[in-house]
């Protein structure tokens, strides 16, 4: 009896611990959740000071991703609108993207410009190619490092072809289509001339878009050389030589010596891990549905 008595005992102290171990892990999730909530990317300083607004473009610009437009063109009016910040800088590390994203951001950059009458400048870190230059193209100024990579003034669109190793494995591609173009780009048929043609003009349209911000955004600093549209990258001293960025500078730099605003205030908007978690659950939901329909349908 007082073995048993002991043994039950033992087994409510064991109950109880368990259930304060899960009253604490519930409530450090919950406490770990409140703080993801929280906004990020806020400034720590006072606003109110003079300060020296900073927006952060990092990695591929894409409509997903912490560079989307949607993103910093949000941080953009934030720090424009801040009566305090006294000039806005661009720190860019990115090796391109989407041109849709780069060409709204450029848009808005110009407009925010005309408005606020804040001058905005590009500081470049690793790397500022491609889209990414669509964007700093917008700005008054273009800071680098003299090993940054700066440039690819240029559009591609990229894919495979496995007509010829399905010939070899005698597999037949049956695709119906309605509209004699609907196939168009499809990877399992040939390309044809005329896709082809049609491709490389879009090819063209988009790249002049590119090259008539670039012109509009740098004017007459521009060197006049056949390669500068080309797709080439340089370096950023072979950038500031050719015109595509004006001199050698960090953040810290364009700060304390070009806006005369040493203290630097962080707007980048970026989503915290709830928002993210949300995001690839919709995502996930988003892409069942869509095989589910798919599936069902067969045509689109």
């Amino acid at each position: 009896m007082e073995k048993l008595m002991l043994a039950t005992i033992a087994e409510q102290r064991a109950a109880r611990r368990w259930r304060t171990v899960r009253s604490l892990a519930w409530l450090a999730f919950f406490a770990f959740l409140l703080i993801s909530l929280m906004p990020k990317g806020t400034a720590s300083a006072d606003k109110a000071t003079a300060h020296t607004a900073v927006v952060a473009i990092k990695g591929e610009i894409d409509s997903e991703g912490d560079s989307s437009a949607e993103s910093v063109v949000a941080s953009l009016r934030s720090a424009f609108e801040d009566a305090g910040a006294q000039g806005i800088v661009l720190l860019i590390n990115s090796p391109g993207g989407s041109p849709v994203q780069a060409g709204i951001i450029n848009d808005e950059i110009r407009r925010l410009k005309a408005k606020h009458k804040k001058p905005v400048y590009a500081v470049v870190e690793e790397s500022c190619a491609s889209a990414a230059y669509y964007i700093a193209a917008a700005t008054d100024r273009i800071f680098v490092d003299k090993a940054s990579i700066v440039g690819s003034i240029g559009v591609l669109m990229d894919g495979f072809g496995f007509t010829g190793l399905m010939d070899k494995l005698g597999v037949e591609r049956r695709l119906l289509t309605a509209g004699e173009n609907k196939g168009f780009l499809d990877p399992f048929s040939p390309q044809t001339d005329k896709h082809r043609l049609y491709a490389q003009q879009m090819l063209n349209q988009v790249h002049q878009q590119f090259i008539d911000a670039v012109k509009a955004g740098r004017g007459k600093r521009l060197k006049d050389s056949p390669e500068l549209f080309s797709g080439l990258f340089w370096t950023g001293q072979q950038a500031v030589e050719l015109g595509l960025a004006d001199q050698l500078g960090n953040v810290d730099f364009v700060a304390r010596e070009v806006i005369k605003a040493e203290e630097l205030v962080d707007y980048t908007r970026r989503d915290n891990v709830a928002e993210r978690l949300a995001k690839r659950f919709g995502a996930a939901v988003g892409e069942g549905a869509m095989r589910a329909v798919r599936a069902s349908a067969g045509v689109r």
